[in-house]
């Protein structure tokens, strides 16, 4: 029914939104992660291709019927800290609707998500401080935070083996080797 609608009004992508809980800490922007069945939707938008197999909900049913009727579909999550899983997180939603700025090529007026986030957060951090465990477990979780941001700029194993590969042809060319193309063998 839902992708009878979506042929019948033309629509061109269909995304869905979504959270989930994770070890996450409060104060940080809450992670987006994105997936999609169609591998250049996957390239061109920076996406993941599920490789989920398994029980699934209305989301991944959807995103099925979708694929099946060749309409590109997108699914994006943004993550929230599991010790603040009944209370709305306007992080996520801040987060999730600067992502799906990012799909679509425009703006999305998020000025009262930023305010409400902000509020979020030092209201968190008053509950947090008033339990040392769940204190000291934020501060394990903005450790964790830490040190993947300092991997993101690590260059991947990929991308240092193949520039140790043009490091090394080019030295070879230059002490008078012979000129060779990448699948030839010395």
């Amino acid at each position: 029914m839902i992708v009878d609608l979506a042929r019948e009004l033309g629509v061109e992508m269909l995304i869905t939104l979504g959270s989930l809980l994770a070890d996450v800490p409060h104060t940080r922007p809450s992670p987006v992660t994105g997936g999609a069945t169609d591998p250049e939707l996957v390239e061109r938008l920076g996406l993941q291709r599920s490789r989920y197999e398994g029980p699934t909900g209305v989301v991944g049913v959807l995103h099925d019927a979708c694929n099946h009727a060749s309409i590109p579909s997108v699914s994006l999550w943004a993550a929230v800290p599991h010790y603040v899983s009944l209370a709305p997180s306007p992080r996520a939603a801040l987060a999730l609707c600067q992502r799906l700025g990012d799909i679509l090529g425009t703006q999305i007026d998020t000025a009262e998500l930023q305010e409400a986030s902000e509020r979020y957060s030092e209201q968190v951090t008053e509950a947090v401080a008033s339990d040392e465990e769940t204190q000291a477990y934020v501060e394990e979780l903005e450790q964790r935070a830490e040190l993947l941001e300092d991997e993101e700029d690590i260059p991947s194993g990929e991308s240092l083996a193949a520039e140790l590969t043009r490091f090394l042809r080019e030295r070879e060319r230059g002490n008078g080797g012979p000129e060779r193309g990448p699948s030839e063998q010395p």
